[in-house]
């Protein structure tokens, strides 16, 4: 890990981001490095056994950046580093500029104030929503409330009868339509930061961010960092989902489709309650040990040391309760 002092010049780019983080197993694909590039040549591939930052650059190569280098006063660009969640000391620092203290030893999941015990009172979004619908409900409220103009969240790819299917996809929610419409859990991967784009170009100011623990520590450490103002201080809700690990799109097919015969485009539901739940569109329940699950577990998720969410606004999911 890069050893940084407070004293110590920030002047780390692309070339030990690659280093330290995207060839050593660390990246999660959270997308950070992407959204706050102001040269736009970091590049992204949201699908099947990718997931992970590429630098676009020719001259110096993937694992350099001509940016980085600096200008004639010897200031580099140093973005892509700032906005990283797993560069550097990112877990005290987060801790430092929400709290102004690290956690203690025996705060295993992170400093926070309350636990609680909720649902969605609106019956359609408990119904539509996973573990109670806490996540839509507050969405659709600070929507309605004007608290937050829109949300990255994520959606899912349409199959080819206009079925929603499996595949998630990050998407930008403005209205209560839209919020529903990404309901649900999928446990494979989608990098709703890259959704930030789209925020931008709708010209929304006030983003509430939906997702992994990996995800909801960029704005935290960008804070912290001073990377671009006009990236960090969008967003204004940061919401957690409580995450042990994400799995690669291939094990629909891999495991579910050639081993048990379940068709993705044949599920309904799905759920991670100590084994994985499936429910089918014709009725039929399957458990799988997470066991099997393991193969199609991805590279970032192994090192990762945060289930609760920890830098979030609001950590939220469901143990054991299907209530």
């Amino acid at each position: 890990m890069t050893d940084l002092t407070a004293d110590t010049p920030w002047t780390f780019q692309w070339k030990e981001l690659y280093d330290e983080v995207i060839t050593s197993g660390l990246c999660t694909g959270c997308a950070g490095c992407v959204i706050v590039c102001p040269h736009d040549v970091i590049g992204y591939k949201h699908e099947p056994g990718a997931y992970t930052p590429f630098h676009l650059e020719e001259e110096l190569g993937i694992a350099d950046c001509s940016h980085g280098f600096g200008n004639a006063r010897g200031k580099g660009c140093t973005e892509c580093t700032k906005a990283c969640p797993r560069f550097g000391a990112w877990e005290s620092e987060a801790d430092e500029h929400l709290h102004g203290r690290t956690r203690e030893s025996d705060e295993m999941s992170g400093i926070y104030s309350d636990i609680m015990l909720v649902r969605a009172s609106d019956k359609f979004v408990y119904d539509v929503g996973q573990d109670g619908g806490l996540v839509s409900a507050m969405l659709i409220w600070c929507l309605e409330n004007d608290i937050v103009d829109g949300a990255l969240t994520s959606g899912v790819e349409s199959l080819p009868d206009g079925s929603p299917g499996w595949k998630a996809t990050p998407m930008v929610a403005t209205n209560r339509e839209e919020v529903l419409r990404g309901a649900g859990s999928r446990y494979t991967y989608s990098a709703n930061t890259i959704a930030y784009d789209a925020a931008k170009e709708q010209g929304l100011q006030r983003l509430a961010l939906v997702g992994m623990s990996c995800q909801t520590s960029i704005a935290p450490v960008m804070w912290h960092r001073g990377a671009s103002k006009p990236v960090s201080r969008r967003f204004k809700l940061n919401i957690g989902l409580l995450c042990s690990k994400s799995f690669d799109d291939s094990m629909f097919d891999e495991l579910f489709g050639v081993k048990y015969g379940l068709r993705k485009e044949d599920i309904a539901k799905m759920n991670i309650k100590g084994v994985f739940q499936i429910w089918m569109k014709n009725g039929d329940y399957h458990e799988i040990n997470l066991k099997e699950c393991h193969a199609w577990t991805r590279t970032g998720c192994n090192h990762c040391p945060d289930f609760a969410a920890e830098h979030a606004d609001i950590s939220t999911g469901g143990i054991g309760n299907e209530t």
